[in-house]
């Protein structure tokens, strides 16, 4: 299904709209899928005022300032809405270690407020981003997003006989975004030193273009449940420093709290109800209340098979990632 195909003329919701991705969602659905309307959906005023002067394009997009939190806010700008792409969460490990409740209300409650106002607007299809730190979880952060893909997953047990159906997309890092190592490395170049955590320590790239065009596609090929996790490449943080700043001091602080050294797209026991395509590995819901066939032109996986960014048969180049880093 070709990209202008699933969202023309839909009106299309994004939560966390004003984030890098977005920005980036946005750019590329009002280029290319020809869509009736593309909501924003967010808490920042100003951000909002910047995106609306950036992309200056008043008949399609719209700007609804909310927080995920409001249930009748978020149910009011859902109204009329086919598509929803929930961006919203609070990201950053330490800032959900230290404020816990607040990433429980963000991230778990908001998604419960978004699967309710879809369900309740009949919005025809909802797609979750989650993240690789959501699989067996170590910190706070990835704990509240596992719940959110569980609700998302789960969800599609409260349609009935509505239309609405739920998903999730799950991916690595994103190159360049805000928050990322690639501009702390670059900030810190600046400074004379750079510091890594363990040279040994692996990560999954995806840059934010193809997460988005990824996650695009997925929403064309949803049925009912499914968590899509796109095949991409890893690359070790010490690497990625030396692409970076090649010539900078290194300085080894040691793995922080809540932080793995290798994360995981897939476990072994996710493994045993997913399989394989092309491009992307597809996670079935472990308890389906519907019937759906997920397995048409896939291929199963291996007994005891894991995904993780160590045992990636997919690695980022130098050369690749230079040209990555140039375009951003």
């Amino acid at each position: 299904m070709s990209l202008n195909n699933v969202l023309e003329n839909k009106v299309i919701l994004v939560t966390g709209g004003t984030g890098s991705f977005g920005q980036k969602f946005t750019e590329i659905v009002l280029k290319e899928c020809n869509p009736k309307a593309v909501r924003i959906f967010s808490r920042g005023e100003l951000l909002q005022l910047q995106m609306q002067q950036k992309f200056n394009d008043d008949g399609r997009l719209r700007f609804f300032i909310g927080d995920v939190r409001d249930e009748d806010r978020i149910s009011r700008a859902m109204n009329g809405v086919d598509i929803v792409v929930h961006a919203a969460a609070l990201k950053q490990v330490p800032t959900s270690e230290y404020n816990p409740l607040e990433a429980v209300k963000t991230n778990i409650n908001g998604a419960v407020n978004v699967i309710d106002a879809a369900i309740d607007n009949n919005v025809e299809r909802v797609i979750n981003i989650s993240t690789d730190k959501a699989v067996q979880p170590v910190n706070l952060y990835g704990a509240t997003k596992l719940v959110a893909e569980k609700l998302f997953t789960q969800g599609n047990a409260y349609t009935g006989m509505r239309r609405t159906r739920f998903g999730s997309v799950r991916y690595g890092n994103v190159v360049g975004s805000r928050g990322s190592v690639i501009p702390l490395f670059l900030e810190q170049k600046k400074q004379g030193k750079i510091t890594i955590t363990d040279e040994r320590m692996t990560r999954f790239w995806i840059t934010i273009e193809q997460g988005v065009r990824f996650v695009i596609d997925c929403i064309g090929r949803l049925r009912r449940g499914e968590t899509f996790v796109p095949k991409i490449p890893s690359m070790k943080i010490a690497t990625l420093a030396g692409v970076i700043a090649p010539d900078i001091e290194r300085e080894i602080i040691g793995i922080r709290p809540g932080e793995k050294l290798n994360e995981m797209l897939i476990s072994r026991e996710e493994a045993v109800h997913a399989c394989e395509f092309d491009d992307y590995y597809l996670i079935a819901p472990e308890h389906p209340f519907w019937k759906e066939d997920y397995t048409r032109g896939s291929k199963s996986l291996p007994e005891n098979f894991t995904y993780t960014s160590d045992n990636n048969d997919k690695w980022l180049t130098e050369e690749a990632l230079k040209k990555i880093i140039d375009a951003n």
